[in-house]
C-alpha cells in the first residue's frame, strides 16, 4: 500500500469542519472514502487554498451540471484527492439564478485551468481571472454562443472552418523556424496538430492542438438507459474498453447502493489486467521499432494477437466488450478448461515477452536512443498533475489499484513499479514491469476465483443520485461521474481519461530534444485522441 498520512480520516473531516466556521460551508454527508460539502462561490477560493495548504490536496475532476430546473442556477463540482489518504473531498458550488461566472483556480493548478476552459466552451460559464481562456474542446469555427451541454441547447446549424488561424504561441529569434505536423497523419490514427519551433534540429517549443473530432460523448449519455450507457462507455477509447466500462459500472453501482458479487470482483481484475497486458506488450514493441529495432515489434505484435485471440475465446470479443456491466460481469461460467487456457496463454506470453525484452536491452541501438530522451522531470509531472504510467516513470508513486482499491485488488499482492529519471527508457520499463505484475495478478485471481453468482440485479437508482467510479486503466486513472434522472435514465455523465491530464506533458518532455526523437517520445506516452476528444 502507499504511505498513509498519520492523520486519520476523522482528523481530516474534523479539520474541514473546523474550517467551515470561517466560511459559508455545509457538510452534506460522509460516505466511506468520501466527504461531500457544499460551499458558496464567494468562499470557494479560501477553501481551495486551505485544503491545498493543509492536505496538499489537488482537484482531479472539475465539471458543471445544468441544474437550472431543479434549483436556481448551475452547479459546479470539484473532486479533490488527498495524497496518502483513501479519501476524496467532493465540493458542490451552486451558482445563483442568472449567474454565469465563477472564481477560477486555474492559476493554482494547471489541470484546473483545462477543466475551466472546457466548462466555458460547453456551458458558457466564465471562470473569472482565468490565465488562458482560449477555446479547448470547441475549435474557433464552432458557432459563437453555441453551448452543447446546456439542457436547452438547440442543434447547431452546419458550419465549417472559416480559415482564421489559431492563435498559436509565437517563438521568435534568430534561426527559429516552425515545423507543422498534422492534424491529418499517415495511418489510421485520429487527428492532432503539433507545431514545433526549432533551432536547427533542436526543439525549443511544442504546442499541441487536439479536439479536431469533438464527438459529443457526454451529450450522448443524456437520457440513455444503463445498458446503453455501458455500451457507450466501453467505446469511448477502444483500447480501454474494460477500464471505461468498469468505471461507469462502479459509478452506477454506487448510485444504486449495490456491490458486485465477489466472483465478479475477481473476474473484473482478470479482464482489466488482460487489457493492460496486451496494450503494454504492444507498446514496448512499438517503442523499440521507433529506434529501428523492428524485430522486437514483430514478436510483440504476435504476442498481442495471441492475447486478443484468448479474449475472444473466453468472452467472445477481442477487446473484451460486453463483459463488464453494472452489477457484475456477463462472462461468469468459466470452465476449468477455459481457466487453464487463460493461464497457459498468459504465462507463455509473459515468458516470451521477457525474452523479447532481454534481446532489446542487449541492443546498444535501443538503449542509446531511449536513455535520456524525452525527459519529464518529477517537478514538471507534479505541476501538470500527470498520472498513471507516465507519472510512475517520473518518480510519482501512485496507482489507484493500490491507493484506492476496488474490485478484488485489495485481496491480491502486486508491486507498483516506479522509476525516477522520467525518460523514454523509464516509460518503457514501467510497462515491462507492469506486464509481469499483470500476469501475476491474473494468475492469483484465477487460482482463487470464488464460486457463486457473478451478477447482481440493480434497481433503477433514484432521481438525483450521483457517484463516481475510479479505476486504474493501463494509461492511468479513469473517472466517470454519473447522475441519474427519472425512471433510471442517465442525466449527466462526466468522463476523464488519463490522456486529458497527460497530453500537455508531451510538450515539456520533448523540449531540447531533436525533431527525429519526437515519434519515439510520443509513442512512449501513447496517449489517446479518442479518450481526450470527447
Amino acid at each position: 500500500m502507499s504511505k498513509e498520512s498519520t492523520e486519520t480520516r476523522s482528523d481530516v473531516i474534523a479539520a474541514i469542519t473546523e474550517f467551515s466556521w470561517a466560511v459559508e460551508l455545509k457538510t452534506d454527508f460522509v460516505r466511506e472514502h468520501e466527504l461531500r460539502i457544499t460551499i458558496a462561490p464567494g468562499a470557494f477560493i479560501a477553501f481551495a487554498d486551505f485544503i491545498r495548504q493543509r492536505f496538499d490536496a489537488r482537484p482531479e475532476l472539475i465539471f458543471a451540471e445544468d441544474t437550472r430546473k431543479e434549483s436556481s442556477g448551475f452547479t459546479l463540482r470539484y473532486i479533490f484527492e488527498l495524497p496518502g489518504r483513501d479519501l476524496f473531498v467532493i465540493v458542490s458550488t451552486p451558482l445563483e439564478k442568472g449567474q454565469e461566472s465563477f472564481p477560477s483556480i486555474g492559476a493554482r493548478w494547471y489541470l484546473a485551468s483545462l477543466f475551466e476552459r472546457e466548462i466555458n466552451d460547453l456551458f458558457g460559464l466564465t471562470p473569472l481571472d482565468h490565465p488562458d481562456l482560449r477555446r479547448l474542446p470547441l475549435h474557433q469555427f464552432w458557432p459563437e454562443g453555441y453551448r452543447p451541454l446546456l439542457k436547452d441547447a438547440k442543434t447547431s446549424k452546419p458550419f465549417e472552418d472559416d480559415g482564421q488561424p489559431f492563435p498559436f504561441q509565437q517563438v521568435q529569434g534568430e534561426g527559429i523556424c516552425q515545423i507543422t505536423v498534422g492534424p491529418v497523419h499517415a495511418g489510421i490514427i485520429e487527428p492532432g496538430h503539433f507545431r514545433f519551433s526549432v533551432d536547427g534540429e533542436t526543439i525549443v517549443n511544442l504546442e499541441s492542438r487536439l479536439y479536431f473530432v469533438h464527438k459529443g460523448i457526454e451529450k450522448l449519455f443524456e437520457s440513455m438507459t444503463i445498458s446503453r450507457g455501458v455500451e457507450l462507455a466501453e467505446r469511448i477509447s477502444g483500447d480501454s474498453s474494460v477500464a471505461h466500462a468498469l468505471a461507469f459500472s462502479m459509478a452506477v453501482e454506487r448510485c444504486a447502493g449495490v456491490d458486485a458479487p465477489r466472483r465478479a470482483s475477481y473476474l473484473r481484475v482478470v479482464f482489466q489486467e488482460l487489457e493492460r497486458l496486451y496494450n503494454h506488450i504492444a507498446d514496448v514493441g512499438a517503442i523499440c521499432a521507433d529506434t529501428g529495432f523492428a524485430v522486437a515489434n514483430v514478436h510483440t505484435m504476435r504476442l498481442r494477437e495471441d492475447l486478443l485471440r484468448l479474449n475472444e475465446r473466453i468472452v467472445g470479443h477481442r477487446l473484451l466488450r460486453g463483459v463488464i456491466v453494472p452489477g457484475g460481469v456477463t462472462a461468469a461460467d468459466f470452465s476449468n478448461k477455459q481457466i487453464a487456457d487463460a493461464l497457459n496463454t498468459v504465462l507463455k506470453a509473459r515468458d516470451d515477452f521477457n525474452e523479447v525484452v532481454a534481446m532489446a536491452l542487449e541492443s546498444a541501438m535501443v538503449v542509446d536512443r531511449l536513455r535520456g530522451t524525452g525527459v519529464l522531470t518529477n517537478k514538471t509531472a507534479r505541476e501538470l498533475q500527470v498520472c498513471g504510467m507516465a507519472a510512475r516513470a517520473s518518480g510519482i508513486d501512485a496507482d489507484t489499484r493500490r491507493d484506492h482499491p476496488y474490485s478484488a485488488y485489495s485481496d491480491l499482492k502486486f508491486h507498483v513499479p516506479v522509476f525516477d529519471e522520467g525518460d523514454v527508457w523509464c516509460r518503457m520499463m514501467v510497462r515491462v514491469e507492469e506486464v509481469r505484475e499483470s500476469a501475476n495478478l491474473i494468475v492469483q485471481a484465477l487460482d482463487s476465483l470464488p464460486t457463486g453468482d457473478a451478477f447482481r440485479h440493480l434497481s433503477n437508482p433514484s432521481a438525483g443520485s450521483n457517484a463516481f467510479g475510479l479505476v486504474e486503466g493501463w494509461r492511468g486513472p479513469i473517472w466517470h461521474w454519473v447522475v441519474f434522472g427519472r425512471a433510471g435514465a442517465l442525466k449527466r455523465v462526466k468522463v476523464k481519461d488519463p490522456s486529458f491530464s497527460n497530453w500537455p506533458a508531451l510538450n515539456y518532455a520533448i523540449l531540447n530534444n531533436i525533431v527525429p526523437d519526437f515519434p519515439l517520445c510520443n509513442k512512449s506516452f501513447n496517449l489517446s485522441y479518442a479518450g481526450n476528444d470527447l
